[in-house]
């Protein structure tokens, strides 16, 4: 690198030595340094409209591409705008750096524009929130953020630093050089005793969750489970591991699978309220289920529910380890094959009752017709996108990917509006991917406007729209609670497509059945960001459990 003009040069430069190309960002004079460095080492800029989308962008950045997402945020209320997206980072344990600005120390504590402390904002949903020390160590502070966010186990940082020392001079000599974390190493005796359980199983399952995908352990996970013939569901990211069709993939048998198993190997996700919190068995007289939870760092463990067996290791070590220990314990798929066929014809069955919704005529709009007719134009590598409670609830059981790392929902968090940062974080992504962002209308409004940001930076979305008029995860529950609702109510068939072209981009309102295949293929010809905005109905709310299960 040639001498630093500033030391928004170092910050730049220690970010592209851990891989970031693209900094997210809404524009603010006291980051501006960081700016002039990404132009001089030629990182690309993308500014969006709402700080929190450069967040989300960040974070769908790490998410897909398995390395650190850059946001940079102005001072004050540009950063508190990123903090819905920092939560989410953190509960999804996506490595994340957000570069702040911060009212110059000259001025500190006189009353500066936007002068405010950030780092104790952050300090709850981070693994490290922290001020820059000065002009010639911000290299070094950097360089911390980044191999913080790395180290196991992933989560965002947050580093400010003062308006004045990221304007100035810097002198400090840094060499660029990515520190890469060593993996853990798991432990023989635990692998065993996981190995010794499988071996005992007559109801085993595995749930293979998100961090399977981000830890790069698809391969292992893959040749475990079908080494072994153990019926696999996945969770978040882990969706696509096992490609749809998939005879080991019971996800429609889900019900059955996690009432009636007498064994769960939970892998790379929590035991949080997607899953019951690790409570499975008890259903039609069975017993409860014995539970392995294997994550990535000691730190992801349960603790509220007791464990059969654990791991907390690098999960392709663990994955490789196990499959030796399991045929050390004499693991005989035969033991549970009949367990693991009855849970695929229950899937396969699952299936094959789907077909009449997917191809409902009902007007207005069942939900299930629009995931019928976009099953039949998504190619093996689109990036499916959810932002919304009961549209996107339907997606994730009717969306099969069949690639891992293709999938994006907020998480555990839950948080909507993460829908258009994603969208702009996958096309950069995949460029030669489709790129599918499935929007509630409620989740809609929280950030349409950055359309904006896909028509400047000519980033081609399909944005579908499932259009009820209501908030329903809340309207139809609290008719059932108290027999009536309030607060519930959006506007009937509102032109959220209008939006969008009135932004640059393209859409059309559907209203009937029959139009949802041709609409569907004009925003995929399009070439343009497109939504295709589609008038369901109200009547209908996703049938759900409180659990998960």
């Amino acid at each position: 690198m040639e001498s630093p003009k500033h030391a928004g040069d170092v910050a730049v430069a220690v970010s592209q030595a851990y891989g970031v190309d693209t900094m997210f960002t809404l524009s603010g004079g006291h980051v501006f340094p960081l700016y002039d460095g990404a132009v001089h080492q030629n990182m690309r800029i993308v500014d969006v409209r709402h700080e929190q989308s450069a967040v989300f962008a960040a974070e769908a950045t790490a998410r897909l591409t398995r390395r650190p997402g850059l946001a940079v945020l102005t001072a004050g209320p540009g950063i508190t705008n990123g903090v819905s997206g920092v939560a989410t980072a953190h509960f999804n344990g996506s490595p994340v750096v957000v570069l702040g600005g911060r009212a110059p120390r000259s001025r500190w504590g006189s009353g500066a524009l936007q002068e405010m402390d950030h780092p104790p904002l952050f300090e709850p949903i981070t693994k490290l929130a922290f001020t820059g020390s000065g002009a010639d160590s911000i290299g070094q502070d950097v360089e911390m953020a980044f191999r913080t966010a790395l180290a196991p186990h992933r989560g965002p940082v947050f580093l400010d630093f003062y308006m004045d020392d990221l304007f100035s001079p810097s002198t400090e000599e840094y060499a660029a050089e990515t520190l890469t974390p060593s993996p853990l190493e798991p432990d023989p005796e635990a692998l065993a005793g996981i190995a010794r359980l499988i071996a005992e199983a007559e109801r085993p399952v595995v749930v293979l969750g998100s961090d399977v995908w981000m830890e790069r352990a698809e391969e292992a996970a893959r040749d475990f489970v079908e080494e072994w013939r153990l019926p696999v569901i996945p969770n978040g990211q882990g969706r696509g591991i096992l490609p749809a069709g998939h005879d080991l993939l019971v996800t429609r048998a889900r019900g059955l699978a996690f009432g009636q198993a007498d064994l769960v190997v939970v892998v790379g996700t929590p035991l949080d309220f997607r899953l019951g919190y690790g409570w499975f068995g008890g259903k039609d007289g069975a017993p409860l289920a014995k539970v392995v939870h294997i994550v990535g760092a000691p730190s992801q463990l349960a603790t509220h529910t007791g464990l059969a067996g654990s791991a907390a290791a690098d999960l392709s070590l663990v994955l490789w380890g196990l499959n030796a220990a399991c045929a050390t314990a004499g693991v005989d798929p035969k033991a549970y094959a009949a367990w693991t066929d009855t849970l695929s014809e229950k899937a396969a069955a699952a299936i094959a009752e789907d077909a009449s919704l997917l191809q409902s005529t009902a007007d207005p709009i069942h939900p299930m017709r629009i995931y019928g007719e976009l099953g039949r134009l998504l190619a093996d590598d689109a990036v499916v996108i959810g932002d919304g409670g009961d549209f996107v609830s339907y997606a994730g059981k009717y969306v099969e990917p069949r690639r891992p790392g293709n999938w994006l929902d907020p998480g555990p968090y839950g948080c909507l509006g993460t829908g258009l940062g994603y969208a702009v974080a996958a096309r950069l992504a995949r460029p030669s991917s489709q790129v599918v962002l499935l929007l509630g209308d409620g989740a809609a409004g929280f950030s349409l406007m950055d359309v904006d940001t896909l028509v400047r930076h000519r980033l081609p979305v399909v944005m579908v729209c499932g259009n009820n008029g209501i908030w329903g995860l809340e309207k139809h529950p609290m008719q059932m609670l108290y027999g009536y609702d309030v607060a519930a109510e959006l506007q009937p068939q509102c032109r959220y497509d209008q939006v969008v072209t009135a932004l640059g981009g393209g859409g059309e309102l559907v209203t009937s059945p029959e139009e949802i295949g041709p609409a569907l293929r004009r925003a995929f010809d399009s070439g343009v960001p497109y939504m295709v905005n589609i008038a369901t109905d109200p009547r209908i709310a996703y049938p759900r459990s409180t659990t998960g299960v």
